[in-house]
């Protein structure tokens, strides 16, 4: 077994497709170079749903190029501000409720560190995310605070996440204690049935 201890990615993922099944929609707010998409897309499998959206168009086309590389094709890949999510998601899958809905915050690997998510717009998203996803489904948000907007990004979504009501909501938050240079973190939200 692969120690998924080692990355903080590798942990996101590995619960967020516990929550996944076959036949299942699952949305990727943040889609960058595509691999959680993927990792989606084989999550659901051939008979489930995955909408990628993404600010950026070159992340669109990297998202678009993997999954054409892995022969991928139930994928909807839209270039989008995840502000929009909910609606997004509505437009493309009417009546249908995302099983999982993974953010992964920051700025696009290997692109302009200056372009990168902003706290107003992903604590809009996550709530968002939050009305959308399906009772019994996850919200997965990896958190970058190495920069100045991560450290305020992170700092809104949890405080948000312990406002949620206990009676609707569960709320982990996961961090690697010994790593130095702000590792990534994860929070993990789902709702209850």
């Amino acid at each position: 077994m692969t120690n998924i201890l080692t990355k903080t990615t590798g942990i996101a993922m590995y619960m967020t497709a516990g929550y996944l099944n076959e036949g299942d929609l699952a949305v990727d707010a943040t889609c960058g170079n595509g691999h959680d998409t993927l990792s989606l897309a084989l999550a659901v499998g051939k008979s489930g749903s995955v909408l990628a959206l993404d600010l950026q168009k070159k992340a669109v086309l990297a998202t678009e190029e993997l999954l054409t590389l892995h022969g991928v094709e139930n994928v909807i890949v839209k270039q989008e501000n995840f502000v929009n999510i909910k609606e997004a998601a509505q437009r493309e899958f009417p009546g249908r409720q995302p099983s999982a809905v993974i953010f992964n915050l920051g700025y696009l690997p290997g692109g302009d560190k200056s372009f990168t998510t902003k706290k107003e717009d992903t604590l809009a998203a996550a709530k968002a995310a939050l009305e959308l996803v399906r009772p019994g489904g996850i919200i997965t948000l990896v958190l970058y605070s190495g920069h100045a907007e991560g450290a305020e990004e992170k700092a809104e979504l949890l405080t948000m996440a312990r406002e949620l009501p206990a009676d609707r909501y569960h709320a982990v938050y996961t961090s690697l204690l010994n790593q130095k240079k702000d590792p990534p973190e994860v929070l993990f939200i789902t709702k209850k049935k």
